[in-house]
């Protein structure tokens, strides 16, 4: 019903190449083949932490809302509340809850919150950094309502 993967802005990608070049000048001191050495490493390590970083998803499928590694039945959640970009910073910052579960992305800049109605669940609320917080609380609306298999 709704996938999206949270993956990093593209401009970040030139995070990899810097390090690389970093790494590089750091061991060109060294040795040539070292400084080669380095941004090869510097670059597939960086590259490995921003596809990492950018790889959480949320999706809801089959009755569950799976954000991450969190996943929770619909049924057991309550009232959704799509933030806008200021509303956003105020429930990451302000207003949290330190017992909520948050999937925050800091390039996201709108959000979407959802109550959870579980009473054997301590976690007051989802924070869900989604770059359409409005699909999402739709779709979250059409699995409660449609069928269960």
């Amino acid at each position: 019903m709704y996938d999206e993967r949270l993956t990093v802005p593209r401009s970040w990608w030139l995070l990899t190449l810097a390090t690389g070049f970093s790494f590089a000048l750091i061991l060109l001191r060294f040795s040539a083949l070292g400084a080669l050495i380095g941004l090869v490493v510097g670059i597939a390590a960086t590259a490995a932490a921003l596809s990492s970083y950018g790889s959480a998803r949320i999706r809801v499928v089959q009755g569950s809302l799976v954000a991450g590694q969190a996943r929770i039945p619909v049924d057991a959640l309550g009232g959704v509340e799509v933030l806008n970009p200021s509303e956003a910073v105020a429930w990451r910052s302000v207003k949290a809850d330190p017992r909520a579960f948050m999937l925050l992305r800091s390039y996201v800049p709108t959000a979407l919150r959802v109550e959870v109605t579980d009473p054997a669940d301590p976690t007051p609320y989802l924070y869900l950094s989604t770059r359409s917080p409005q699909k999402l609380a739709d779709a979250l609306q059409g699995s409660r309502r449609g069928p269960q298999r």
